[in-house]
């Protein structure tokens, strides 16, 4: 047990080391004694930024492209998806998996559903798609389109980390279920986890439906709206003329 638990500190000290945190805020004892059994875990937001974030992301894309930690993935892609955007972007949007397209072509939501996607930012919130950080919970497409195995995302999540430590965005907006399951540990209905702002280490989260839902569902793009327009107007954007 306590060699396990070596191992995952030493693990997450190394991942935050490639990330560019150079130092740990020192806990006080009142937090120490507030939570004697949880774990303490430093905000990203607190953390120095890295220098240069897109060094630091192409750095990670690296170690993502020859990553065989699972086998199946590693032996049925085409290639991996990293993430794209800025690298500095106050917004993330997180998906669960490449599709086909996206294993095609290298970078997350090409497809249909990506599409979408792309309308909601710009169309709908008034951004640029190369404004906004684009990612998933998985860097391979699962064969067939399926879920994300629990093992699968827990193999990936050092990389998802990683690449929020580096961009440091405010926001997350999780697209679907599968992406905001895994980031906040949680099993509650994506239609029940919507209309509200989660924490995840100092980021605010945002949940919505996934674009390839609406596509299935047109009637879901009136909440899925609201849910932009909560997110509007949480980052201070002002609604776009016409909408």
């Amino acid at each position: 047990m306590a060699h396990r638990a070596t191992r995952a500190v030493a693990q997450r000290l190394e991942t935050l080391q490639r990330a560019g945190v150079t130092h740990l805020r020192r806990a006080s004892a009142a937090e120490l004694a507030a939570s004697p059994n949880e774990p303490s875990h430093t905000p990203m937001t607190e953390n120095p930024p890295p220098e240069n974030p897109e060094e630091a992301l192409a750095q990670v894309a690296r170690e993502v492209a020859a990553c065989t930690r699972c086998a199946e993935l590693a032996a049925t892609r085409t290639q991996t998806v990293f993430g794209v955007g800025n690298p500095r972007a106050r917004l993330a949007f997180l998906g669960e998996a490449p599709g086909a397209d996206e294993d095609r072509q290298g970078e997350p939501f090409v497809g249909r559903a990506g599409q979408l996607l792309t309308d909601m930012i710009e169309k709908g919130m008034g951004l640029r798609r190369q404004d906004v950080y684009i990612l998933n919970i998985l860097r391979c497409r699962p064969p067939g389109n399926r879920n994300p195995l629990p093992v699968e995302a827990e193999n990936c999540r050092e990389y998802l980390d990683r690449q929020l430590s580096i961009v440091r965005p405010e926001f997350i907006c999780c697209l679907g279920a599968v992406a905001a399951h895994n980031l906040l540990k949680t099993d509650t209905p994506i239609g029940r986890m919507r209309g509200r702002f989660y924490d995840y280490q100092g980021i605010k989260v945002l949940c919505t439906y996934h674009p390839a839902y609406l596509l299935r569902n047109p009637n879901a793009k009136r909440p899925a709206w609201a849910d932009l327009q909560l997110l509007m107007a949480e980052m201070g954007i002002e609604r776009p003329k016409g909408r």
